[in-house]
C-alpha cells in the first residue's frame, strides 16, 4: 500500500474521493444526455440500423489503433494533469455537433468523426481513472468505493435521458450536447481541488524503460495470468455477441414498441436504475459469494433478461428486462475491475485496464456491423435480440470451466 492510501486507509472514503466523485457524476449526467441524444440524432438523420453499427463502431475503434499506446502514456505522466487537460479537450469536441448543427454543416459522418475523437480522448481518461482510486481509497475499501462510483454516475444516467426525453420537445437535439459540454469543464474543475497525487510512489522512482517496452511488460502481464486472460476473451466473445443490444436499443424501441421520442428515453432511464441497484449490492453480494460465483451468474442472468425482453410485446416489461440486464452486466465489470486493481501493481494499472479494454473490446466493432447487417437483412430486430440473449447465456456458461471459475 502506498503512503498515500495509507492516510485515509482507515478512515474509509476520504474527502478527496469525494470530491473526484462528485465531478465525475456532474459529468456522466452531461454523458448520459449524450448517450441517447446521438444515437436518436443518427437515427432522425439515416432511420438505418448500419449508421447506427457504424456510430458505435466509430467509438470503439479508437481502443484497437491506440489503446495498448495510451495506457501506457498515462502510467508515464502526471495523471491528473493529463485527466484536466483531456476534460477540456473533451468539452470542445463535443460542442461542435450544436456549432456544425447551427451552421448547417452537419451529417453523420460529422457525428462519427467527434465520435472517433472523443473516444480517443476517452481511453486517456479512462487510463487514468482506473488507476486514480486506488490512491483514494485503501485496498479494502475498492470494491464498495467503486460501486459508488459507478451507482452515482447511473444515478445520473437516470436523470440524463429522461430529462434528454423531455427536453428533445422544445430544443433542437443537437444543442443537448453543450450540456455535456459544460459537465466536461465540471469535472476538470473538481480534480483540480483533488489534493493528492492520482500516481503512486512507485511510478516516480521506477526505472523509464521505452514505451513499447511498458506496453509489452502490460501485455505479459496480463496475457500471462491465467484469470485476468480468461476474462479479457471471455469479454471480447461476450461483447461481440451483446453490443448490438444496446447499439440498436432506440430502433428497438422504435420498432418493436412504435415508442416515442420520450418512451425510448424511458428504456436508457431504465437500464441506468438497473445500474444503481446491482451497482449498490456489488460489495454486498462480493462478500457473501466468491468472485466467480457474482461474476459469471451476473453475465448468464444478463443473456436470460435479453432473451425476455426480445420476446415479450410487453413494454414495461421490457424496460424492466433492460434495466436488469444493465444491472447485471455492471455487476460483472465492478467485480473484474476491482479484481484487477488489488493485484496488479499501482505502476502498471494504466496500462493493465487499456489492454483489457482492447482485448475485451475488440469485437464489438466487428460485432455491431454484423448486428446491424442482421437486423437490416431480416427485418426482424427481435430475432436478432433472441440470438444475443441466448449465446450470451451460453458464452460465461463455458467458461465457468475455465480458471475464471475457481478464482
Amino acid at each position: 500500500m502506498t503512503m498515500q492510501q495509507g492516510q485515509h486507509g482507515d478512515r474509509g472514503l476520504s474527502s478527496n474521493y469525494w470530491k473526484y466523485w462528485f465531478g465525475q457524476t456532474i459529468s456522466n449526467l452531461g454523458s448520459s444526455i449524450t448517450l441517447f441524444a446521438l444515437p436518436l440524432l443518427v437515427y432522425k438523420l439515416t432511420g438505418s440500423a448500419l449508421n447506427l453499427a457504424i456510430s458505435t463502431a466509430a467509438n470503439m475503434l479508437p481502443y484497437l489503433l491506440f489503446g495498448l499506446l495510451l495506457g501506457a502514456v498515462m502510467d508515464r505522466v502526471n495523471r491528473k494533469r493529463l485527466m484536466i487537460s483531456v476534460d477540456i479537450l473533451r468539452a470542445l469536441v463535443i460542442a461542435t455537433i450544436p456549432l456544425a448543427a447551427m451552421l448547417g454543416w452537419l451529417s453523420v459522418w460529422w457525428i462519427y468523426a467527434v465520435g472517433f475523437i472523443n473516444a480517443t480522448l476517452n481511453i486517456c481518461f479512462e487510463s487514468g481513472e482506473f488507476a486514480a482510486i486506488p490512491n483514494l481509497v485503501g485496498q479494502d475499501d475498492l470494491v464498495t468505493a467503486n460501486g459508488r462510483i459507478q451507482a452515482s454516475y447511473s444515478a445520473a444516467a437516470i436523470l440524463g435521458p429522461a430529462l434528454a426525453g423531455v427536453l428533445v420537445t422544445t430544443l433542437p437535439l443537437s444543442s443537448m450536447m453543450l450540456l455535456d459540454a459544460l459537465s466536461f469543464l465540471l469535472s476538470a474543475i473538481s480534480l483540480a481541488l483533488v489534493t493528492i497525487s492520482f500516481n503512486g510512489t512507485a511510478d516516480e522512482t521506477r526505472e523509464r524503460k521505452h514505451i513499447l517496452a511498458d506496453v509489452a511488460e502490460g501485455l505479459r502481464y496480463v496475457l500471462g495470468h491465467p484469470v485476468l486472460r480468461n476474462i479479457s476473451l471471455m469479454m471480447a466473445l461476450v461483447n461481440f455477441v451483446a453490443t448490438t443490444a444496446m447499439t440498436q436499443l432506440i430502433l428497438f424501441a422504435k420498432d418493436r414498441f412504435h415508442a416515442t421520442d420520450f418512451q425510448a428515453s424511458l428504456f436508457y432511464t431504465f437500464s441506468s436504475i438497473g445500474i444503481v441497484v446491482l451497482s449498490l449490492l456489488a460489495g454486498v453480494l462480493r462478500k457473501r459469494w466468491s468472485f466467480s460465483r457474482v461474476a459469471l451468474s451476473a453475465l448468464m442472468l444478463e443473456g436470460i433478461f435479453i432473451l425476455i425482453s426480445s420476446l415479450t410485446h410487453w413494454y414495461w416489461l421490457a424496460l424492466l428486462c433492460v434495466a436488469l440486464a444493465s444491472g447485471c452486466g455492471i455487476l460483472f465489470n465492478i467485480n473484474t475491475g476491482s479484481l484487477r486493481q488489488a493485484i496488479v501493481p499501482n505502476h502498471m494499472l494504466g496500462r493493465v485496464v487499456s489492454i483489457a479494454a482492447v482485448l475485451a473490446w475488440s469485437a464489438i466493432p466487428l460485432g455491431s456491423l454484423l448486428g446491424g447487417w442482421l437486423i437490416t437483412v431480416t427485418g426482424n430486430v427481435g430475432l436478432v435480440y433472441t440470438i444475443i440473449g441466448i449465446l450470451t447465456f451460453l458464452i460465461p456458461l463455458g467458461f465457468s470451466l475455465s480458471p475464471i471459475g475457481h478464482a
